[in-house]
């Protein structure tokens, strides 16, 4: 210490201060500094962060305003309902927007379509932001990344006299705006900043200054040897120390090296030869080089040895200083510990990668690979057959199937995947299945109760070196779902008790992943079986349309439905929706819907009327099912339904929530028809309204579910830009057009259901059409019944106008005396004969059956017992009164539409 002491004064004498980091003094007063740097800049960044909210707040508060402004404004009202908001509303937003200080003010539709806009190519698109609140008349506020980059929004309705909201208002700032504003703020912050650690620094400096000249200028290498050498003479380590000089004599031996080595308590002062040490352990001690964590055994302890040699302070011969370690115990507990901790390595390994799918055959791989190499060496899973199916097992079978075996090498002789695996009645493995507990066996030659029935396979393990085994059941919720098998061959070691928990734990965790895949499977299947029973399993037969489907379902079973139902007067209904969510909710809510329209359609009633009653039923099932159980909510279905008529080429369709059909024209020009977007079913209220098409023959129509064009890395105006695309470069046949679309819109597995249907439109030709205008006279039905007569005999149907002849004399002749005019008559020759009477009322006809003593009353009940369908649908004018006639066989083939 002395020598340490001259030299801190020999070193003060060559200048010592207070910025030298070689002294205590000079660390502490640099780490000081640092400390109060670190300070400052926290406050300025507080500060910052501070003002960037006051800011952001003044900035939703100004928008607040400026959009509460322009929603009062009854000029806005009146833009609003004029033929072109834009050229109203835009200069007035432009104007508001520079002198109110904000960055855009936009005057929207209650669905989001811009009227106005600061960068003008961006009207008449969607708004970026969320509208639904402010359509429900709340104020919204949030920071979203717009067409102008992050900004702070806030968007409110405009409501006119009445209180209706016909618009929406949104104005924000931008978050650039209000980092330019932070910006000059900056330059006071920092200035602050810097004149705080500039006092900081000269007050430190002071302090440092009397406590260099307290340490006397030491150093932290100095003061740190001196007191090793202090706790040294006070014997406070816990180590062997022992210092030998140049002579090879003890100079210092403490308590802790006395007891490792069995030294006298004179050693100190002594040679090292004297004092009755191995060979080996003198050699260590007096060796001229250095050692580091040798392990040596002395007197039945394993020793960990350091030496080094160390030059006197005053210039000399080096000095030796040797420590001891005892490490006989550490040594057993860091065997254990090691142990232990592969164990928890292996648990959580299994934690983490057993169960990642809901796969019945991945999950027990999984556990394969988790356990080789680090626990067994091979590892096979066998289930029961019940429990790969999906189904809940019975009692622990003597018999399963391999569901997965895996190794440190590809050939092994153990049974591949998919092998029946027999268990031996009296092994101890069938008994401790059911009861839950391992089973280990280090003798496998020696026994035989794990041979299954299978000598010669068992001697194939042998010859192989396998000489372990430990089975644990795969056991989960009380139920028995298999067993899992762990096989050592190359490694030596025997399976002891701890490998037998940790195997229990294995197989425990990978049951319950097993179950859950079970469970997972088994009501996925019986989602897509009653979802394929609830969608057509062929296209019914009709000559309107030529039509295709094709439907994609995602890995959870969705509601997405399609159907094309043959209407009356050889029209065709095509439809298509979707319901919310997946499973067998969302399956049996499809199910409800689709009978529904079914039903609707056998009305004949035209498309606005069908959604609007399926609206109604929506509401109502949704009200219905509140206080009881919940079979799958209606409300956000969506469905787009649409009637063709072959004879005149005309579409007439509607559309709930869904997205618009497309239209394939025979020039092969792709668009999208404006169709009125109305809210989902069970959400509006308001009466649907519908789009009237008139479509060339060969035009085609394609119907399809929002799984088709929406995606995670696309919005949905891609999507339709896409679908344009691969509808252009489809062939027009819909059966390949269908897969080719799907090739190129769905190039991986979805993640929504797919539905789509493709139709390609035909047109009744005319000369299989007659149309006929009726006096209001009974004396017009003779001859419009011979007119009848003789057209029939031109197409060859003679024998039908019999039975035609009474059923249009019954019509006409009701049309007549109960209906008003005007009547016209109309045949149609498609796959039926059809028999069409309409009139200008709308009261519809009833069968009765008439007494003996009535004159009249029977016309009906004819025409029900000879047509093999009739009905009433309603027109905008009136009605029509129509039956349906099977064809006469000798007919022969029934021309298509077209022909």
């Amino acid at each position: 210490m002395r020598a340490i002491l001259r030299r801190s004064r020999n070193g003060r004498e060559r200048g010592s201060s207070v910025f030298s980091v070689r002294s205590v003094v000079g660390q502490m007063f640099i780490l000081l500094i640092g400390l109060v740097s670190l300070l400052v800049v926290a406050a300025v960044v507080i500060l910052v962060v501070q003002s960037r909210h006051v800011k952001t707040e003044a900035a939703f508060d100004r928008s607040l305003a400026v959009a509460a402004a322009v929603a009062a404004s009854p000029s806005t009202v009146e833009a609003l309902r004029s033929p072109d908001p834009t050229r109203l509303l835009q200069p007035r937003a432009e104007t508001i927007r520079k002198r109110a200080d904000v960055d855009f003010v936009v005057v929207m539709s209650p669905d989001g379509t811009r009227w106005t806009h600061p960068e003008e190519d961006r009207i008449g698109r969607r708004f970026v932001g969320t509208i639904a609140p402010a359509r429900e008349g709340r104020v919204v506020r949030e920071s979203v990344d717009g067409t102008i980059g992050p900004l702070h929004q806030v968007t409110l309705p405009v409501r006119d006299g009445d209180g209706e909201i016909v618009g929406l208002v949104s104005s924000g700032v931008t978050v650039g705006s209000i980092n330019l504003m932070l910006t000059d703020e900056l330059p006071l912050l920092l200035g602050t900043g810097g004149a705080v650690i500039a006092l900081a620094s000269g007050g430190a400096a002071l302090v440092s200054r009397r406590l260099l000249r307290q340490t006397r200028g030491l150093g932290p290498d100095e003061i740190t040897r001196m007191y090793e050498h202090h706790d040294t003479v006070l014997h406070s380590v816990r180590e062997g120390v022992l210092i030998v000089d140049e002579n090879d004599r003890m100079l210092l031996a403490n308590d802790e090296a006395k007891r490792l080595l069995g030294l006298p308590d004179d050693a100190p002062g002594r040679l090292i030869g004297d004092l009755g040490l191995d060979r080996a352990a003198v050699a260590l001690l007096t060796a001229d080089r250095e050692v580091t964590d040798e392990v040596h055994l002395s007197g039945g302890r394993l020793l960990a040895v350091n030496h080094r040699l160390v030059a006197p302070p005053g210039g000399g011969p080096p000095t030796g200083v040797t420590t001891l370690r005892d490490t006989t115990e550490m040594r057993a507990l860091s065997g254990r510990a090691e142990a232990a901790q592969k164990r928890l390595s292996l648990l959580y390994a299994a934690s983490v990668r057993i169960g990642t799918t809901l796969e019945i055959g991945r999950t027990a791989e999984e556990l394969a690979e988790v356990a080789v190499p680090d626990f067994a060496d091979y590892v096979t899973v066998d289930l029961i057959e019940e429990v790969l199916s999906g189904e809940a097992p019975g009692e622990a079978p003597a018999a399963m199937r391999r569901a997965a075996v895996g190794g440190v090498e590809e050939s092994h002789p153990l049974r591949q995947l998919r092998s029946r695996v027999v268990l031996g009645r009296d092994s101890p493995q069938l008994g401790n299945l059911a009861a839950g507990r391992a089973v280990v066996e280090n003798d496998l030659p020696g026994t035989d109760w794990w041979h299954g029935g299978d000598p010669e396979h068992a001697a194939l393990l042998r010859d192989r070196g396998f000489h372990s085994l430990v089975t644990a059941p795969l056991h989960a919720r009380d139920t028995v779902l298999g067993v899992a098998a762990f096989w050592r061959a190359e490694n030596p070691e025997p399976f002891d008790g701890e490998d037998l928990s940790l195997a229990e734990e294995l197989a425990a965790r990978t049951a319950v992943c097993v179950d859950n895949a079970r469970r997972y499977t088994r009501e996925h299947g019986m989602a897509a079986t009653l979802q394929r029973s609830l969608l057509p399993r062929a296209l019914p037969d009709q000559n309107a349309v030529e039509a295709a489907y094709r439907y994609r379902p995602a890995q959870a079973v969705g509601g997405d439905f399609f159907d094309v139902i043959p209407l009356s007067g050889a029209r065709v209904a095509l439809l298509v929706g979707d319901v919310v969510g997946h499973g067998l909710r969302a399956a049996a809510t499809m199910g409800r819907l689709r009978t529904a329209v079914y039903n609707f359609a056998a009305l004949d009633l035209p498309p606005d009327e069908v959604l609007g009653r399926l609206d109604e039923l929506a509401d109502r099932t949704d009200r219905d099912e509140t206080d009881g159980e919940d079979v799958g909510s209606v409300t956000g279905a969506t469905c787009l339904y649409a009637i063709y008529d072959p004879v005149e080429g005309r579409c007439t369709m509607a559309r709930a929530g869904h997205l618009p059909p497309a239209l394939i024209h025979p020039d092969g020009r792709v668009e999208f028809p404006d169709v009125p977007a109305q809210p989902p079913l069970g959400v509006g209220g308001m009466p649907f309204e519908t789009a009237e098409l008139r479509l060339a023959e060969g035009t085609g129509l394609v119907l399809y579910t929002d799984g088709l064009v929406e995606a995670r890395d696309r919005d949905i105006d891609t999507g339709l830009d896409l679908l344009r695309t691969a509808l252009e470069r489809a062939p027009r046949a819909p059966e390949a057009a269908c897969d080719d679309v799907l090739a190129a819109m769905l190039p991986e597995p979805p993640s929504d259901d797919v539905a789509l249907l493709m139709a390609r439109t035909r047109v009744l030709s005319p000369d299989r059409v007659a149309t006929w205008d009726v006096p209001f006279d009974p004396a017009a039905v003779s001859a419009v019944r011979a007119d009848a007569a003789r057209r029939l005999a031109d197409w060859g149907l003679s024998e039908a106008a019999f039975i035609t002849e009474l059923i249009l004399t019954e019509l006409v002749t009701n049309a007549i005396r109960h209906a008003a005019g005007p009547i016209r008559l109309r045949l149609l020759r498609d796959r039926a004969l059809i028999c069409e009477v309409s009139d200008g009322s709308s009261t519809s006809p009833h069968p009765r059956n008439a007494s003996a003593t009535d004159e009249g009353g029977r016309g009906l009940f004819l025409v029900t017992q000879y047509a093999d369908r009739w009905g009433t649908r309603y027109t905008p004018d009136g009605k029509i009164i129509w039956a349906e006639q099977r064809l006469p066989r000798r007919a022969g083939r029934r021309p298509s539409a077209g022909e």
